[in-house]
C-alpha cells in the first residue's frame, strides 16, 4: 500500500468520486423539495444556492465537522463530542439519516484502506478520520470533500432542475472560488464557527418527506 504524498490525491479521488459505494446520488440534501416549490429553476439559482450552503450553511458546517473530526483523530474523548455536535446539528429527521447512512456506507467501503473507522460516524468526520489516519493534509482533505459535495449536489440538480450536462459543468467552474474560499476558512476553523444562515435550505429539507413525488431520499 503506498504511503507516500503521492497516495493522497489518489485516495482522495477514489474516495469521493460517485463510483465510490457510499449511496451518496441517491440524497439531494432537500434540494428536491426546494426545485418543486419552484426556489431553483436555473442554472444560475442552482449555483448560486449551491455557493450560500458552501459559505453559510449545511456544507460550511460539514466542512467545520471535518476540521474538527480531523483533529480529534487521535483524541477518543474530543471525537465523541465532535461525533454527538454532528448528529445534533442535523437540522431535520432526513438530513440525520443523509450524514449517519453516508457514513455507515463510507465506513464499510474505505474498509481496505482503514478498517477502524467507527460505522456510526456522521460522513464529514468519518471521511475526515480516514483522511487524517492516511496523512493526508487537513487543507487538502478539505478541499476534495467541498468539491464532492457542490458536485453530488450538481448531480442531484441535472435530474431535477433540470440541467444539461453543459449547464452543469458551467456550474462546477464558477462554484470553484466559492469551494476553495469554504475551505480554506474551514480549515483554520473551530468549533464556535459553526453556523447556518441558510434557513430556505434548511425548510426545503423538511419540507422534503412530504412530497408526494420523490426520486431522492432527502
Amino acid at each position: 500500500m503506498l504511503e507516500t504524498a503521492a497516495a493522497a490525491p489518489l485516495r482522495l479521488q477514489l474516495w469521493l468520486s460517485p463510483g465510490f459505494p457510499t449511496g451518496a446520488f441517491a440524497w439531494s440534501h432537500g434540494l428536491e423539495a426546494a426545485v418543486a416549490e419552484g426556489r431553483l429553476g436555473s442554472a444560475a439559482e442552482t449555483r448560486d444556492w449551491l455557493a450560500f450552503l458552501l459559505a453559510r450553511g449545511s456544507g460550511w458546517n460539514d466542512l467545520v465537522l471535518f476540521a474538527e473530526g480531523y483533529r480529534a483523530a487521535a483524541d477518543p474523548a474530543r471525537l465523541v463530542e465532535t461525533v454527538d455536535l454532528a448528529r445534533a446539528l442535523a437540522g431535520s429527521r432526513e438530513r440525520r439519516a443523509e450524514i449517519l447512512a453516508l457514513g455507515e456506507a463510507f465506513a464499510l467501503a474505505v474498509a481496505p484502506w482503514d478498517a477502524a473507522i467507527p460505522g456510526d460516524a456522521p460522513y464529514p468526520i468519518a471521511v475526515a478520520l480516514a483522511a487524517a489516519r492516511s496523512g493526508i493534509p487537513l487543507g487538502q482533505a478539505l478541499v476534495a470533500f467541498a468539491g464532492a459535495f457542490a458536485a453530488n449536489l450538481v448531480s442531484a440538480a441535472v435530474r431535477l432542475v433540470p440541467l444539461g450536462q453543459t449547464g452543469a459543468t458551467l456550474i462546477l467552474r464558477e462554484l470553484e472560488p466559492a469551494i476553495l474560499a469554504a475551505a480554506a476558512r474551514a480549515a483554520a476553523s473551530s468549533p464556535y464557527d459553526l453556523g447556518s444562515a441558510a434557513t430556505l435550505s434548511d425548510i426545503a429539507a423538511m419540507r422534503h418527506e412530504t412530497l408526494r413525488t420523490r426520486l431522492f431520499r432527502s
